[in-house]
């Protein structure tokens, strides 16, 4: 990422349902699912990475569980570790081009759901 500045990069995370803030930039839907009663104009992405997000079999197998939130993190990470993953992230910070990316998501749950994890990854693979 030759033009990013990697040590200042910042990363939201937004409920879909929640309107779009000012300082929301390269707005990334992280679902692999649409999220209902969503309209693209609404949700005012920049793009969608459902390839980014848990697989179908862990994502039912979570089901936003809290006593599986561990498990889950885990699980989630290692599927984030795959070669093809890897380089998916990485072409979503260069389409960023250094601007603060906000990772939308559907879930009800704020505090167990899988944009967390992914904030965290991205930041780690980009040296924040």
């Amino acid at each position: 990422m030759p033009h990013t500045n990697r040590k200042s990069l910042k990363i939201f995370i937004r409920r879909a349902y929640d309107d779009p803030t000012q300082e929301d930039d390269y707005r990334v839907l992280v679902d692999r699912v649409w999220p209902r009663g969503r309209s693209k104009e609404t949700l005012k992405l920049d793009e969608w990475v459902r390839e980014l997000a848990p697989g179908t079999e862990l994502r039912k197998w979570f089901g936003h569980d809290p006593q599986r939130w561990e498990a889950f993190q885990q699980r989630y990470r290692s599927e984030l570790d795959s070669e093809e993953m890897q380089a998916r992230m990485r072409q979503l910070l260069s389409d960023a081009g250094g601007r603060p990316i906000t990772l939308v998501y559907g879930a009800r749950d704020e505090e167990h759901n899988q944009a967390i994890v992914l904030r965290d990854v991205l930041l780690h693979l980009s040296g924040g």
